[in-house]
């Protein structure tokens, strides 16, 4: 194999893992970037025909010596040495990838420092993406529609603030991991839910979903006693398995209980069924966990008319007790519709407070009074869900349902 493939493949395998050691060594994020795309210009001038043996560790080599190189040119390049303990007169450094990878995975302490809670919730996004995910500031910028120009500005600031500010940019020590944890765990759900709430007809934000699985997977894979972390892992690859069906032909929503379960992942399924029994051998379990446990219920019933509603409304209301929230309330108002009477789950919608501009409260406050035979009032709550609506499916599948409602009327 000619040396450019090699080259491509080593950065395409192993970018996160030399970028993460690279950035623990010199402290400085946008210098380990510049460091890493010389090593590669370099290599793809001295390799030739013949990759090195091991060219994992004569990129990180190279890497560092042109960030020496970097920093003697720099007007603080001098302080900068000193910090690193390198002597002022030392031209080069021959180090293998054992010094710069040591003895963990990289990847982890690199997770942690793209998810510092110093750093504002969408610098951690951006700079997880970029940094551990390997994707662009535009593919970045696309995704979450903001401006090229602004979102590479975020990831300056947010790179520049960890230098400066000395962020420690190892794993937190074990009486700051649980909370660390929870923050890493957060940014990683905030991309996947990013892509799984738009519209099915883009398949950039179905990339953003497969990048937060691999994400999670990393975590929980790097830190295996942690259940939450295998928690999340389930949870996303569940909701995953149903992404062949929930759009229909024509890119209409198609609601759970009228999904084609023939196209749902029963591989992804298995595997979070997996992950999930790993996690809750520790028994107390969080609230990633909970909604995976929920998310199996759904996955496992044959049909939707034998889904065990009763065991879901029980799970929802321990994710309750754990992180109240008008939304996790409204989930578990509507499980215990199901699992009782629409007019059990209305009374408890009606006592939700704090969501009278989220269209999915009043889309399931529709539908509710719809099977109780309260039309009027449904069309008024399916109008108001319409009228807050954004993706366009969504306002398509309330439009059918207003429709459906007056054919009944005029009859």
């Amino acid at each position: 194999m000619t040396s450019a493939p090699v080259l491509s493949e080593t950065y395409r395998e192993h970018r996160s893992r030399m970028l993460a050691a690279l950035v623990r060594v010199l402290g400085d994020f946008e210098l380990a970037e510049d460091a890493l795309q010389d090593a590669c210009a370099l290599a793809l001038r001295k390799w030739g025909d013949a990759a090195p043996d091991d060219p994992v560790a004569w990129l990180l080599t190279a890497a560092r010596n042109s960030a020496i190189d970097r920093l003697r040119r720099a007007r603080r390049g001098q302080e900068k040495l000193a910090e690193l303990g390198i002597p002022p007169e030392v031209t080069r450094m021959d180090i293998g990838e054992e010094s710069l990878l040591g003895a963990g995975d990289e990847r982890l302490s690199l997770i942690f420092t793209c998810c510092h809670p110093a750093l504002a919730e969408e610098a951690r996004v951006a700079l997880t993406l970029q940094a551990v995910a390997g994707m662009t500031a535009g593919q970045i910028a696309r995704t979450f529609l903001v401006g090229e120009a602004t979102l590479a500005q975020r990831l300056v600031r947010a790179k520049r603030k960890i230098r400066d500010a000395g962020i420690s940019l190892d794993v937190p020590a074990d009486h700051l991991l649980p909370e660390r944890l929870s923050g890493v765990l957060a940014v990683v759900y905030v991309i996947f839910t990013q892509g799984y709430t738009t519209d099915g007809d883009q398949p950039e934000f179905r990339e953003l979903q497969r990048e937060a699985i691999r994400l999670a997977e990393l975590v929980a894979a790097l830190m295996p006693d942690e259940p939450e972390a295998l928690g999340l892992a389930a949870l996303l690859l569940l909701q995953d398995s149903r992404a062949a069906a929930r759009y229909g032909p024509d890119g209409d929503v198609v609601l759970l209980a009228d999904q084609d379960r023939s196209r749902w992942d029963q591989s992804e399924i298995a595997e979070a069924v997996g992950l999930l029994d790993r996690a809750l051998r520790h028994g107390n379990p969080g609230p990633y966990q909970l909604q995976a446990a929920i998310a199996v219920l759904h996955a496992q019933a044959p049909t939707a008319d034998e889904t065990d509603w009763a065991g879901i409304a029980g799970l929802y209301e321990r994710l309750l007790g754990l992180s109240p929230s008008p939304v996790v309330a409204l989930n578990h108002a509507v499980a215990v519709a199901m699992a009782t009477t629409p007019a059990d789950g209305l009374a408890l919608i009606d006592g939700i407070e704090g969501l009278d501009r989220y269209h999915l409260l009043h889309a399931a406050r529709a539908d509710l009074l719809r099977r109780l035979g309260r039309n009027a009032d449904a069309a008024a709550a399916y109008r108001r869900a319409h009228a807050l609506a954004v993706k366009t499916a969504d306002r398509r599948y309330l439009t059918k349902r207003l429709a459906e409602l007056d054919t009944v009327e005029s009859r």
